[in-house]
């Protein structure tokens, strides 16, 4: 099986190659985002901590690069596991490896009941009012389930290439939101609900996510269809390597096709990361954590922009603020 790392590490087909799933960009505005939905006092702690869950989103994909136990609790190939595992795969490790072995998940991703495991170390962190431990479960929370919002993490077809159509990962994950970000609705009216089954209402998320996969194959090849190889790609230099990227023009085409796909997709994410960090401060007894209850001005200011949809024109929202080297 191709190891996703080298996704993310060498020269393949793509848009912006070094890139992780989502693309950093994404997974800092979900974790911010989720941020805006909780209620309070819970919102004004995540709050005043805001620019450690937004920088540090992309850490999961980060620790690929040392650690060889973290590939495969981003993504679940379901297909891999029977034609109908979409609807029958088990929401608990315990009957997922009683049913399949834990070699097989390992193999071919555990994605689901790793973001299980997470919810529970959060859960544990609140229990303590250990900080450190809350804020790091919380940021690789919002990774792990941003990531399972992904279509293309839900199939062994990863990066098309089993369809004749590789690179379409980093295409659809980071080269369209990275264009078109700016046009997108951030704002939804989801406030904090809390899970009874999470399990649940992950596994939910993933079925709808799984959906989209034929759609967008079938309009990736339609896009296609209307350009040469000499418009569709283009050649420059990736770390002192040429390397066969989409034009602009190609991933514009098909960001037209696709409507509000990733965008839905993006507003799923962070709605779930707010239910699931809800949920987890709540079986922990709702514990106090200090936060001061005076008015938060700068906090108003931002929902008062995210409500009216205008984090970005603002210049609010972090993940377009942060240059880091990505």
């Amino acid at each position: 099986m191709f190891k996703r790392k080298h996704l993310f590490q060498v020269g393949i087909i793509g848009a912006f190659i070094g890139l992780s799933s989502w693309g950093f960009l994404v997974h800092r505005t979900v974790n911010q985002l989720a941020i805006y939905n909780l209620p309070a006092p819970l919102q004004g702690y995540f709050h005043n901590e805001m620019t450690y869950l937004v920088e540090n989103a992309p850490r999961p994909d980060i620790r690929r690069n040392t650690d060889k136990t973290e590939d495969t609790k981003h993504f679940i190939d379901i297909d891999k596991f029977g034609a109908n595992a979409i609807n029958e795969m088990p929401m608990d490790w315990a009957s997922a490896v009683k049913k399949y072995t834990a070699d097989s998940l390992k193999k071919y991703g555990w994605g689901p009941y790793n973001v299980m495991i997470q919810l529970d170390l959060l859960t544990k962190a609140f229990k303590s009012k250990n900080k450190d431990s809350i804020l790091f479960y919380a940021a690789d929370l919002g990774h792990y389930i941003g990531d399972l919002h992904v279509p293309l993490h839900t199939t062994s077809n990863y990066d098309g290439q089993l369809t004749g159509q590789k690179g379409l990962h980093s295409l659809w994950e980071s080269f369209i939101p990275e264009l078109t970000l700016d046009q997108y609705q951030l704002y939804n009216k989801h406030t904090a609900v809390y899970l009874k089954r999470p399990a649940e209402a992950l596994w939910k998320d993933i079925r709808k996510a799984n959906a989209l996969l034929p759609d967008m194959f079938a309009k990736e090849r339609a896009v296609t269809a209307k350009f040469t190889p000499e418009t569709k790609y283009k050649t420059q230099m990736r770390y002192g390597k040429e390397a066969k990227v989409y034009t602009k023009e190609f991933a514009e085409a098909y960001a037209r096709e696709l409507g509000p796909t990733v965008n839905l997709q993006l507003i799923a994410a962070a709605n779930l990361l707010t239910d699931f960090w809800y949920t987890a401060w709540v079986n922990a007894g709702k514990p106090d954590l200090g936060t001061t209850r005076t008015v938060n001005t700068q906090l108003n200011k931002e929902l008062e922009a995210y409500k009216s949809n205008k984090l970005i024109n603002n210049g609010l929202l972090l993940s377009k603020k942060i240059k880091s080297q990505d």
